[in-house]
Parts: structure tokens; C-alpha cells; sequence
């Protein structure tokens, strides 16, 4: 192993990818248990059509907001990365960003309650705010502002 320092914003980068794959996972272990117990057939499971339990799509959604913000994410950190933010500050954002993405998730997957969903979109705002962070810096490290 060679002596190669890795940000933590890139160490954050990798462990949402991660989530992203463990909400695939899940979905993937229920589809098998709906199939292994006759719930459901191996081709019962139409995309952008809800499909199984409250639960079960409660995950699928988790997953597919996961997905939707990766990009934005990875962007953030590599464009952070490649103008050299290996600062306390932009790490810290980036690991808060993850910490409230897997927190949102988890939420969402518990329940569908008006207050898990308040509690979800705090979660949201959270990344967003550490996101627009990001970006600032970013912009302010170009010197475009």
C-alpha cells in the first residue's frame, strides 16, 4: 500500500455509493422473498409501478431518491477534490451530507407517517444546505465569487 491520503469527502463519496447499493440489496431480498413465497411473480415487479408492501416500497423510494442526488453529490466532491478542498470545513460538509442522506433513507423506510415525513425533509434540507455549502466553496476556491 503506498502513503496516499484520501479526503474525507472522497471517503463520504464512496460510502453513498455504498448506501445506494445497500438500498438495492434490500430491494433485491424482498423481491426474492416475494417470489420464494408466491406473493409475487418474477415478473410482477413493473418499474415506476408501486408494487408490493408499504415497506417494500418504501425502500424502492428511499433507493431511487438516493439516486437522485448521487450525482449532484459526486460532482460536489470531485469538482471539491480537483480544486484542492481538502479542508476541515468541505469534509465535514461532505460527511454531514452522507450522515442525513442514510438518516432520510432509514426514516423513510420506517414509516410513512406525517411525522416521519417532516422528519425526512429535515433530513433533506440538511444535505441541500451542505450541498449549496459546497458549491460556495467551490466557487470561492475558483475565485468566480
Amino acid at each position: 500500500m503506498s502513503d496516499v491520503t484520501i479526503p474525507h469527502s472522497i471517503i463520504a463519496l464512496t460510502f453513498y455509493a455504498l448506501w445506494a447499493i445497500a438500498l438495492v440489496i434490500m430491494i433485491a431480498a424482498d423481491r426474492v422473498l416475494m417470489v420464494a413465497s408466491g406473493k409475487s411473480g418474477i415478473g410482477d415487479f413493473t418499474p415506476g409501478t408501486k408494487h408490493g408492501s408499504d415497506s417494500y416500497w418504501r425502500i424502492n423510494r428511499a433507493h431511487l431518491n438516493t439516486l437522485e442526488n448521487l450525482p449532484i453529490f459526486a460532482a460536489l466532491v470531485l469538482a471539491g477534490w480537483v480544486a484542492g478542498l481538502d479542508t476541515p470545513t468541505f469534509n465535514m460538509l461532505a460527511v454531514v451530507t452522507v450522515c442525513a442522506r442514510v438518516v432520510q433513507s432509514v426514516i423513510h423506510i420506517a414509516s410513512g407517517s406525517a411525522l416521519a415525513i417532516n422528519f425526512r425533509f429535515t433530513a433533506l434540507l440538511v444535505q441541500l444546505v451542505c450541498e449549496i455549502w459546497m458549491g460556495v466553496l467551490i466557487l470561492q476556491a475558483a475565485h468566480v465569487i
